[in-house]
């Protein structure tokens, strides 16, 4: 989805501040406080057989032991949390995510002049809902002015309550195309890209086709030169930075493969050939299929979208809908991501759940829904040795649910607990548990 400006201000001061302290001189560094989740069963997400009446040993940020109650011992003074009852997942991911999302429609005109302060105190309200919602990692997929970078600096210092981020920085286009940050020829396109690494980003992110909410150009187009397009692939890659592309079309895909593009947003319009070179490349799709589906809809009502709008994303949807069954029957990568805020109400849940609801409805096994919002997000950022599982040494990022999400993944629905880094967001059966 296409972003409309904000007029630019001078960087924001980040609110909810939390207190740290600090050891005196010459005192030895406490332990990490220990605490155990007991009772609940851990779901198998890479296809074993679940732990039931399990116990998770977290220390600080990162798991130390996990296994039946029987084998794993609980040390005196660890905090005990009970999960009797509960499906023990990872923390869910979505890896197309806009904290600063403006979009055609009266909620969007009301943000035009915006001030980079209100825009990232808004950003940061969406990262503390998204956290709760059980999200505990994000992609960032285009965002303003290096809000992005200051609200993860932000989260990570424990000044802001979030999710982990990863994050593409500002949206890179040639001029006139489904972005901002406006930018043309292999040196423009290099700098543009490099100004963005500098400022933090991890991914890279380019639009080589139109988009739905765009009153110019084409979904179907490709309007960037192969020296464009190879040379922007080659800075970022040069730089151990992964890029993506905002894509609808199969003539920009194609092109983009030519040049070792590491993944597609959307793919609204994909064809066969395109999928099929998808696979054996090991490209990834992140389809953010709830954007073109009709449980968005209350979403755009309630921004005022404009007619022209909905009708672009009722003509859109049939062609998403049979692009993402048949890389689900390929076997293309696939990372969620929404293109909704992660909290966003989405056909009676959330478009997290929706999104890995409509995987299944298209064609994933329950299980390889759960892996699309965990371990195989983790695996597309190179991640996947601290988050995306429930192992030893991880970090403890931890959501539960009240059924076996691994036979039918709108098991989602029933969640109810969020913890990230051993830190309880929420727990709706024992709120007294939750750090304040």
């Amino acid at each position: 989805m296409k972003r409309l400006h904000a007029a630019p201000a001078l960087a924001a001061f980040l609110g909810l501040f939390a207190a740290s302290a600090a050891a005196q001189p010459g005192e030895a560094p406490a332990a990490a406080p220990l605490t155990a989740l007991v009772g609940g069963t851990v779901v198998g997400i890479d296809g074993g057989a679940p732990i039931s009446n399990a116990t998770i040993l977290v220390q600080g940020e990162r798991i130390l032991k996990v296994g039946p109650a029987a084998s794993v011992d609980v040390p005196s003074g660890t905090k005990v949390v009970p999960m009797n009852g509960k499906w023990l997942i990872p923390g869910l991911m979505n890896m197309h995510v806009h904290f600063g999302l403006k979009l055609p429609g009266a909620a969007g005109a009301e943000l035009i002049n915006e001030k980079d302060g209100e825009e990232v105190l808004r950003m940061a309200d969406n990262a503390r809902r998204t956290l709760l919602a059980g999200v505990t990692t994000v992609r960032l997929t285009a965002e303003d002015r290096g809000l992005d970078f200051m609200l993860k600096r932000a989260i990570a210092k424990g000044q802001a309550v979030g999710p982990r981020i990863e994050t593409a920085g500002e949206l890179i286009v040639p001029t006139g195309g489904h972005g901002s940050l406006e930018a043309d020829g292999p040196a423009e396109l290099s700098k543009a890209a490099r100004t963005q690494i500098k400022g933090g980003a991890s991914w890279i992110k380019i639009a080589i086709s139109g988009g739905i909410s765009d009153t110019h150009g084409s979904i179907s187009a490709a309007p960037m030169t192969d020296a464009e397009l190879s040379t922007i692939i080659e800075v970022a890659h040069r730089n151990g930075v992964k890029v993506t592309a905002h894509n609808g079309s199969s003539e920009a895909a194609l092109q983009a493969l030519k040049f070792g593009i590491d993944c597609f947003e959307h793919g609204y319009h994909l064809n066969d050939e395109v999928l099929a070179k998808m696979k054996a490349q090991g490209t990834w799709l992140v389809p953010t299929i709830v954007v073109s589906q009709p449980g968005a809809y209350e979403f755009y009502r309630k921004i005022g979208s404009p007619e022209w709008y909905l009708d672009r994303v009722a003509s859109t949807g049939k062609d998403h809908w049979a692009v993402l069954q048949k890389a689900i029957k390929l076997g293309v990568n696939v990372a969620l991501g929404t293109d909704q805020f992660p909290f966003e109400p989405n056909g009676g849940t959330t478009a997290t759940v929706a999104e890995a609801e409509l995987y299944q409805k298209a064609g994933m096994t329950p299980l390889q829904a759960l892996q699309a919002a965990t371990i195989k997000p983790a695996a597309m950022l190179g991640i996947d040795k601290d988050v995306g599982r429930i192992v030893a040494g991880q970090y403890a990022d931890i959501v539960a649910v009240t059924a076996d999400p691994a036979k039918d993944v709108a098991a989602l629905r029933t969640l109810d607990f969020v913890m990230k880094g051993g830190v309880i967001y929420r727990n709706d059966a024992m709120p007294e548990t939750i750090a304040h």
